[in-house]
């Protein structure tokens, strides 16, 4: 189930693939004001995790997202522990490649590297798969995937 999983998820659409490359990424000293903002967010604990940029094509979300992943990546969910990682997972969507450019593959992919990122609930999702293989094909609903890769194996954490 974990291999199938792991066939399924988009390397591509992860914030550091090279298939991303070069990686679009705010200057220093531009967006102040907005990544402030998403930091702010990201470090208050009982807001929302879950942030979700949108406009226009060439305004700079993926810049925004990549920064914003970026830093993510180097935190830890606690400072005196070294494990527990800020990142869960991302997903870049893309035009110009066609496992990136529908939602068939979102939750697949994001739960693959929730469970690399927190092997906690490997297990859970394994089991999910393996209880229904076909949670993973494109053409099921996203309801019923978030609520089954995503959701079921979270709230066992």
């Amino acid at each position: 189930a974990w291999q199938k999983l792991s066939e399924v998820a988009v390397k591509g659409a992860q914030y550091n693939s090279p298939q991303r490359q070069p990686h679009p990424k705010c200057l220093e000293g531009t967006r102040v004001d907005l990544l402030n903002h998403i930091n702010t967010l990201l470090d208050t604990p009982g807001k929302s995790q879950f942030i979700w940029l949108h406009g226009t094509a060439g305004v700079g979300k993926s810049a925004v997202a990549f920064t914003v992943a970026e830093r993510m990546k180097g935190l830890k969910v606690k400072e005196q522990t070294s494990e527990g990682k800020r990142l869960a997972g991302t997903f870049f969507f893309s035009r110009k490649h066609a496992n990136r450019c529908t939602t068939g593959n979102l939750f697949a992919t994001l739960v693959y590297q929730l469970a690399s990122n927190f092997p906690s609930i490997k297990d859970d999702v394994t089991r999910v798969v393996c209880e229904n293989p076909a949670i993973l094909d494109p053409d099921t609903s996203l309801e019923d995937q978030m609520e089954a890769l995503f959701l079921r194996p979270l709230r066992k954490l």
